[in-house]
């Protein structure tokens, strides 16, 4: 009944996908699921366009400044996208998820974190640097378990966090 489908069509908003896998291969639910991870490119455009990237309209003198800029910020996306790739790899590798990138539920576990979540969750990190006249004395916030689990679905040694501030064992 072409013209009942048209109008649930019209009033639901439906949308018809179609597909050249075989239905032994891929399942009416697996294909609905396969549709819902796709990548989406014009997600990494909203990216750049934009937070945290922000290439919006702006004033440069010269051509070279526009492209080396956009340069800067495709190599910043993929950053970004390579990131989050590997962290939802590991976690799907794992049967995993992750909790607390939530502000406000630090309980909400998700399998398919973003690269800003990730990045938010390292914002209570700090370096204090107090100058004295004989010595220097620094202090580096130390990791949260959810801190210390980022760096590990990465593959990041934890060291690599100690490494930037040696002597930073007592608060100054």
């Amino acid at each position: 009944e072409p013209e009942a489908l048209a109008r649930a069509i019209e009033q639901l908003g439906w949308r018809v996908y179609a597909t050249n896998q075989a239905t032994d291969a891929l399942s009416l639910s697996q294909a609905g699921e396969a549709y819902r991870d796709e990548f989406l490119v014009e997600r990494n455009f909203g990216r750049l366009k934009g937070h945290p990237l922000s290439l919006s309209p702006m004033y440069v003198e010269r051509d070279d400044h526009a492209t080396g800029l956009v340069r800067l910020l495709s190599i910043a996306l993929r950053v970004l996208t390579l990131l989050e790739f590997v962290v939802r790899c590991h976690l799907s590798q794992q049967g995993a998820s992750l909790a607390g990138l939530y502000a406000g539920n630090p309980k909400r576990a998700t399998t398919q974190p973003t690269t800003e979540r990730l990045l938010e969750a390292f914002q209570e990190i700090f370096l204090t640097i107090v100058l004295e006249p004989h010595q220097t004395r620094r202090h580096l916030t130390a990791l949260s378990a959810l801190e210390q689990r980022v760096l590990a679905l990465l593959e990041f040694s934890p060291t690599i966090y100690s490494k930037l501030c040696e002597d930073s064992s007592e608060p100054p």
